[in-house]
């Protein structure tokens, strides 16, 4: 059940047609299987986040240094903050940040190759383990004991991932990838970041592929890493304050929105051993917004991930981390080392890419339907959520086990270097239940972990391999298992299972070709992944690319170029890409970069709904403590008033977090007369500072006297003297512009006559969501259906453009 959900802002005033619709103040979303309260980050150069954020990484000459710090009080924007940077060793400070910006990517690119090291060396000892004690009972033919062993470790492994996700941390079910790209796009929910989901995201995960699910550990991997990247640059685990003040420069949202986006791209590194694919995975699918500074800290962040990871690797060839390094490994060094193709090859290639996005939508389709069915399942409770994922654990290990009896044993080919048949668990050539010199070749499949099938698949000199009816009841096997697999109470992936499927139709396509293609049967398995990849997620470069360092082949990328742009392209005149549906099925109010034509059809005064709350210049603090306590908001305008002008005037734009501040410290006044304190002697500008993300202070933790009450607080010195603001006859398409592109969180809505209130309104990006404009004017439905039907046919080329 998809939930409509926007962001915890504030409420606009009623729109020009003087109908008034109030904004509910409960912003859900679903974040990891837990339903909870969301709100904006403010990516935007305002009062209390760090300046140090503006400046170029390039600048590193004083005389660019100095020309900086002569404009940098200039952007402050309230008087404590001006009072703040004056007080500053600004060069001291410039070059502190900058060393600090890259020492963070320097440590989150060492952990994250640390922990992707971990999670392939728990996730093969444990899997390997269960296959060798397994295969063990089958040559001692106590196959029912086998079937008993295997199935109950798997539910042993699955049951614990799914405790420990449902009662400790919901946060960390699923992939991460849909909360990693909203947080990204500037929404923020509890504990998405934290360090309980952090534990529960890398135990989970390990347990949840380690059992046999048809799950993958590249999204997990990423959310992990983004994980530790929010903790770095919040200084640890602490929940309210800033741990270290030599820190306080990351304690804003823009500065931890880089850090993620670097840790995210760190996460896919670990995943694939895929450096460049990393940095391109996060610019093409996650990232809202980019820089070539944020370019450059990616790259080097996920440098330094490849580099760990390869001396790890090499320290594991000397047989210290058990059964590591012996089956599927993070790279896939599989394909001939001479790819040759001809332009007869090209039909094939096409067709084949035609298929992955025809499959592509349709596995976006079904996932959509089945996750639909599993809210409803879930929404009953925790029991529920237990008994589902034993249900698809139990169910998958009966078609591991089972299916595999199907096939008939084949005489093991000569001539080759491999074990035949392979005893253990990994290898082409599995035994299972066939006699001496005889292999069954869909035990190869199936009775192995995900990562040793796809190196089965892509291995070249195999066409002979396996049968078509083997491969063809493998694929409508794992096309379905990986459907149901996802949206258990359990860290899980897509990434892998797509690769997986894509694989193995790749190689059938590759097997009914024939002689009409010179191309090897594992060629075909690497372009099956890259078209159902593209089909599924509509990524075109960065599949090429994690592909081409996956296979360590630079020859495919003509091919997986070609078959990744047609594949993309039929799927786009279906539906959406895998994440944005997720994204959409959680409730997250995702801000598009495009601009829908129906927006032009409308003003941003059509559109802001009421009541609106403002506060004065000077205002009582019941008045405040009552707004605080009845409303949702987290702007508020601050508005000038006779006897303090001649007219009601617009002074500026305070935020909920800090007029709790103010009412913690109590600088309260006993007259509504602005105050003559010099407000640095009370503040400092660490008292403002954002706390750790999903971390929000409450006013119900305050507690006033009556007399305090009655007494007033000054919010001129801590008031933002410039918010953006658009007269309420602009468009709403121009306004969605300004907002994405300057990543606001606020958008002050002025009248065009000053006979008004100084403010209309204010918009958010609720205001901006299709639904939120729609119910206001049902009349817009019909031309926005006929745009999304244009859009689908013709999103590519507008990519492209």
């Amino acid at each position: 059940m998809a939930i409509k959900a926007a962001v915890d802002e504030m409420d606009p005033l009623l729109a020009k047609h003087k109908r008034t619709i109030t904004k509910s103040t409960s912003q859900l979303a679903l974040v990891g299987s837990r339903v909870c309260s969301i709100e904006s980050l403010d990516f935007e150069y305002s009062s209390f986040s760090s300046s140090h954020s503006f400046y170029p990484v390039c600048m590193f000459s004083y005389r660019s240094m100095n020309r900086v710090m002569k404009f940098w009080p200039r952007i402050a924007e309230n008087e404590l903050l001006n009072q703040d940077l004056r007080a500053r060793n600004d060069r001291v400070e410039f070059f502190g940040y900058l060393i600090l910006r890259w020492a963070l990517c320097f440590i989150i690119g060492v952990f994250s190759g640390c922990v992707g090291f971990f999670f392939n060396l728990a996730i093969e000892n444990i899997a390997g383990v269960k296959f060798v004690v397994t295969s063990n009972m089958m040559l001692a033919n106590r196959y029912l004991w086998a079937f008993g062993v295997f199935a109950a470790s798997n539910l042993v492994l699955t049951m614990f991932a799914a405790i420990i996700t449902a009662f400790i941390a919901p946060e960390a079910a699923g992939s991460g990838i849909p909360e990693v790209k909203a947080y990204l796009n500037g929404i923020d929910a509890p504990e998405i970041f934290s360090f309980r989901t952090l534990v529960i995201k890398i135990a989970g995960c390990i347990t949840a592929v380690s059992s046999s699910l048809h799950v993958g550990k590249a999204g997990p991997m990423l959310h992990t890493t983004a994980c530790i990247a929010s903790l770095l640059g919040q200084g640890g685990s602490c929940k309210y304050r800033p741990t270290c003040r030599w820190l306080r420069c990351v304690k804003n949202d823009r500065d931890r929105r880089d850090l993620v986006t670097c840790g995210a791209g760190a996460g896919i590194a670990a995943a694939f051993r895929a450096p460049i694919g990393g940095v391109l995975f996060v610019l093409e699918s996650l990232s809202s917004w980019w820089r070539s500074t944020l370019l450059w800290r990616a790259f080097f962040t996920t440098a330094v991930v490849v580099v760990v990871l390869r001396t790890l690797i090499d320290f594991c060839k000397s047989g210290k981390c058990g059964l590591f390094g012996k089956g599927g490994l993070i790279m896939f060094e599989v394909t001939a080392e001479s790819v040759s193709y001809h332009l007869v090859d090209l039909p094939p290639v096409i067709f084949l890419g035609v298929i992955g996005g025809i499959l592509g939508s349709l596995y976006n389709f079904l996932l959509d339907k089945v996750l639909r069915f599993y809210t409803h399942i879930n929404e009953k409770g925790r029991v529920y959520k237990l008994l589902l994922a034993a249900c698809v654990s139990i169910f998958t290990s009966c078609c591991l086990f089972g299916l595999p009896w199907l096939a008939s044993c084949r005489p093991c080919p000569g001539g080759i270097s491999e074990a035949c048949p392979t005893i253990g668990r990994s290898g082409n050539f599995k035994k299972f239940q066939c006699s001496i010199d005889h292999y069954n070749d869909l035990a190869s499949l199936f009775f192995n972990t995900i990562d040793d099938t796809i190196r089965n698949l892509y291995s070249a000199g195999t066409d002979r391999a396996f049968s078509k009816y083997s491969i063809l009841l493998f694929f409508v096997t794992s096309y379905f298992l990986g459907i149901v697999s996802y949206g258990l109470v359990a860290p899980s992936g897509l990434f892998m299972p797509v690769i997986l499927t894509g694989a193995t139709y790749g190689r059938l396509i590759g097997m009914l070709m024939g002689s009409h293609s010179t191309l090897d049967h594992g060629l075909f398995a690497v372009l099956g992944s890259a078209s159902f990849l593209s089909g599924s997620m509509r990524m075109t470069v960065s599949v090429s690319v994690i592909l081409l360092e996956l296979t360590n082949n630079l020859l495919l990328l003509p091919l997986v170029m070609v078959v990744a742009l047609i594949s993309k392209t039929v799927a786009d005149c279906f539906n959406t890409n895998i994440y944005d549906m997720l994204v959409k099925l959680k409730g997250f109010p995702l801000l598009q970069r495009h601009v829908d034509s129906y927006m032009g059809q409308v003003t941003v005064g059509d559109v802001v709904t009421g009541p609106l709350q403002m506060f004065n210049g000077v205002e009582k603090v019941g008045n405040i403590v009552h707004i605080l306590k009845t409303t949702g908001h987290n702007g508020f305008p601050v508005i000038h008033k006779p006897p303090f002008s001649e007219s009601p005037v617009l002074y500026g734009l305070i935020l909920r977090m800090h007029l709790l501040v103010l009412l913690k410290k109590r600088c309260f006044l006993s007259s509504p007369l602005p105050s003559q304190i010099n407000t640095s002697e009370q503040f400092s500008a660490d008292d403002f500072v954002k706390r750790s993300s999903g971390r929000r202070d409450s006013i119900d933790d305050i507690l006033l006297t009556s007399e305090e009450m009655e007494m007033f607080i000054d919010l001129h010195p801590f008031t933002n003297t410039s918010p953006y603001t658009v007269v309420e006859t602009m468009s709403l398409a121009k306004a969605h512009l300004l907002f994405h592109q300057v990543s606001l969180r606020h958008l002050l809505v002025i009248p065009m006559l000053n006979s008004r209130m100084p403010v209309v309104g204010i918009l958010t990006r609720h205001d901006f969501m299709p639904e939120h404009v729609l119910q206001l004017h049902p009349f817009l439905v019909g031309g926005r259906s006929k745009l999304l039907q244009f859009r689908k046919s013709t999103e590519f080329l507008r990519d492209i453009c």
